[in-house]
């Protein structure tokens, strides 16, 4: 008998244990509710004690929730059709009010974020959702926060994933980069000319002063072009170097004119030498 009372106060003892202890782990905090209504203490990770049949717990998830944002189309400031899809990061600071203020807060936070993507994208032009995101994912982490305070929700982060543009954009937008970089090609190799323009005319004037440079460089010129033996090397010759070399050749002194001859005498007369057509005739 005894022992029959003792093995019934042992399972009355379990189903109580059973009942009133429940365990919460470390990324959660417990709500009780007693009799529907909720304690003001949160219980922390560990063994948490309830009242059987009075108490009943509910689990709150603490930890940072990645709520990606499906994709909105939507028209930018400059009418352009996009396709915009982002990613929420957000916890919960208050369980309480988390529980209690809103029936499901991720629903909430889901809805409240899309609203509010399609709202930034109607205020914003597309070269600022392509290239100026961090100022509105701020402008967005903002929107979504402020009804979220309410909820004990906070918004710890916003992200802009993608922007999918139409391909009629995208191909406007690849001839404008493909224009802007040819632009950008132009200049530089205009910019280039200015400068070896500058350069050649300072070569050209010391080469001017000095004509044995100019010599010098054509030699060069040559030595290198003959160094690809590929290729068939038309050398030109140039005036100014036979004008170079005949200035530097010394001039051979001219030689010595013939003395005039004269025919032998006839009848003890010299005949003179025949006269050239431009002599003087001389009167007797």
């Amino acid at each position: 008998m005894v022992v029959e009372i003792l093995s019934a106060v042992v399972v009355a003892g379990g189903a109580w244990l059973a009942a009133s202890v429940r365990v919460v782990k470390q990324y959660e905090r417990g709500l009780v509710f007693r009799f529907g209504r909720v304690r003001a203490k949160v219980r922390e990770p560990g063994l948490a004690v309830l009242v059987p049949f009075a108490d009943r717990i509910q689990k709150v998830n603490m930890q940072i929730v990645t709520m990606p944002v499906p994709a909105q189309d939507g028209i930018t400031r400059d009418n352009v059709t996009v396709r915009v899809d982002a990613v929420v990061y957000f916890k919960v600071i208050d369980p309480i009010v988390a529980a209690v203020n809103v029936q499901d807060y991720r629903s909430a936070v889901g809805q409240v974020a899309q609203t509010s993507l399609r709202s930034i994208i109607g205020k914003s032009e597309l070269d600022d959702l392509l290239s100026n995101r961090e100022r509105l994912n701020e402008g967005l982490e903002l929107m979504i926060d402020s009804p979220a305070l309410d909820w004990g929700i906070h918004i710890d982060r916003v992200e802009i994933k993608d922007v999918a543009l139409p391909e009629a954009m995208k191909r406007s937008m690849s001839r404008q980069a493909e224009a802007e970089r040819e632009r950008r090609a132009r200049v530089i190799s205009a910019d280039g000319e200015l400068q070896a323009s500058y350069k050649l005319s300072q070569a050209a004037a010391q080469m001017a002063d000095t004509p044995a440079a100019l010599q010098l460089r054509l030699l060069e010129t040559v030595v290198q072009v003959s160094s690809e033996k590929n290729s068939t090397l038309v050398l030109p010759f140039p005036v100014e170097l036979l004008r170079f070399l005949d200035a530097q050749t010394p001039k051979a002194a001219p030689p010595p004119e013939p003395p005039a001859e004269t025919k032998p005498e006839v009848n003890g007369h010299a005949t003179p030498a025949p006269r050239s057509p431009g002599d003087a005739v001389l009167p007797d």
